[in-house]
């Protein structure tokens, strides 16, 4: 793959101040030049004219991580939305070639249209929750999905192009460059723009839903029992009602099992009045959201989904403006992602239904999934085989509220380490020092790397100004 670089480009020192945010917590406001390049060509053209200006700058996709990644306070921001194109397939490889700038729903619908693609490829894992995500913000956070058996997804990338500090475009795969691609894989855009990428696909086959309600306690069984019987994907939606004896412990257990000879057949699915009225009951009678919610998924086992298509989900931006009218204040959800050796699940949400009740937080969703470890990335999260558990907490936008949140999410990942676990570093910054140390053992490596590869420091985030001086502190 190869893209040529040809010169161009307005200086970036004409462009007002905007306001930006991340899309779900709103924790995140910024004034920032943006940078919207309409070709790769011209986003060359901009880094080479921030190097000579020696102005720093980040690439941001869709917006959605909430820890700073994407954004440089009173800096330079390169939004890579016109960068969307597909830019070449293999068929018989089950290879797909992207600009980095493509969104998932953009992307499958090209996979379900192109008459190329004979051998019905798909993608392997995405988020879940949303679809409106660019699929460079998903390698620069390494993410996951509900996969059983899935490493995160730098495993389902043969290979990047990014813009270096300089300006010129360099490729990265495994044997071309396999440092930097191993830390530009998770790296938060701190080594570049990453403007294409190419997938590594599998085959598009339809799943039998599986439903049934659990018990923490039974779950790592359950999902050893799903995995040996060939479920490919699940998850387990626990109850959030603080003041219940459920708390964290029942739950709705989903696997996906392949059903070669069954045609997709959802009849029953949520709509978006559906979720707007259970994001507001979770705000207010959580003990009613979860029973609802749950007789819902209880009602769609057997049905049948696209392995795909079972990925995607409804997101309603601006939700949460009906639910500060209801609260008669403003506030959102921070989500935080914590991992636990499989066999301390149970142990760990224990304490975490302790912490949650001590720091009287309020979640209005989580889950359990389930990670195999990631042997590629520097930075990597999934050091090794874990449960993931993902919590969205409410948070008041106010400075009470804020700290409130902070303490128990803090507290939420004193759990983990306890347990020898780890956290995502893609959501807040509230974690301290000894926490990234502790769980980021790899972290001073991973900053060491950045000082090398961008001596410049061209590439900078407000995330990582925070880490880096936490670091040092």
């Amino acid at each position: 793959m190869s893209i040529a670089a040809l010169p161009c480009a307005p200086s970036p020192q004409t462009l007002d101040l905007e306001t930006l945010n991340d899309v779900h917590a709103r924790l995140n406001p910024t004034q920032a030049q943006v940078l919207r390049p309409p070709s790769v060509e011209a986003a060359c053209a901009a880094v080479r004219a921030c190097a000579r200006a020696g102005q720093p700058l980040i690439a941001a996709g869709a917006r959605h991580a909430m820890g700073g990644q994407q954004f440089l306070s009173g800096g330079r921001v390169l939004d890579t939305s016109a960068l969307c194109g597909v830019l070449g397939f293999d068929d018989a490889r089950g290879l797909l070639t992207v600009q980095a700038g493509i969104r998932w729903p953009a992307l499958l619908a090209w996979l379900a249209s192109s008459p190329d693609n004979r051998g019905g490829w798909t993608i392997r894992q995405k988020q879940t929750g949303a679809d409106e995500f660019s699929l460079g913000g998903a390698l620069a956070s390494n993410i996951h999905g509900r996969g059983l058996s899935y490493a995160p997804f730098v495993e389902d990338v043969e290979a990047l192009t990014l813009i270096d500090a300089q300006g010129e475009l360099v490729e990265a795969s495994r044997r071309q460059r396999p440092e930097l691609f191993a830390l530009v894989a998770g790296g938060y855009g701190l080594f570049g723009v990453v403007v294409a990428l190419t997938l590594r696909l599998t085959p598009r086959q339809v799943l039998r839903r599986e439903v049934a309600l659990a018990r923490v306690g039974e779950l790592s069984a359950a999902f050893a029992d799903a995995i040996a019987q060939g479920c490919s994907y699940g998850d387990f939606q626990f109850a959030i009602d603080p003041a219940s004896d459920d708390f964290l412990d029942l739950g709705v257990l989903s696997c996906y099992r392949p059903a070669a000879d069954a045609v997709a057949s959802a009849p029953r699915h949520l709509h978006a009045d559906d979720f707007a009225r259970l994001l507001l009951l979770a705000h207010h009678q959580p003990t009613r959201a979860f029973r609802e919610y749950a007789e819902f998924y209880l009602a769609t086992h057997g049905q049948h989904y696209a392995s795909d298509a079972q990925q995607t989900g409804v997101y309603l931006d601006g939700y949460h403006a009906a639910v500060d009218r209801s609260l008669g204040h403003c506030g959102s959800e921070m989500i935080s992602e914590l991992y636990v050796p499989r066999a301390a699940l149970a142990g760990f949400m224990a304490r975490a239904a302790h912490s949650l009740r001590r720091h009287r937080a309020q979640p209005i969703y989580g889950t359990v999934r389930l990670i195999e470890r990631d042997p590629t990335s520097v930075l990597a999260w999934a050091r090794e085989d874990w449960a993931c558990v993902i919590f969205n907490l409410h948070v008041r936008h106010d400075a009470g509220g804020i700290d409130d949140a902070a303490q128990a999410f803090r507290a939420l990942i004193d759990d983990a380490l306890w347990f020898g676990g780890s956290f995502y570093l893609t959501y807040h910054r509230w974690a301290t020092r000894a926490q990234l140390e502790a769980a980021h053992p790899r972290l001073r490596e991973f900053l060491r790397a950045k000082r090398e590869f961008d001596p410049q420091q061209r590439w900078q985030s407000d995330w990582y100004r925070h880490h880096l001086a936490l670091m040092q502190a």
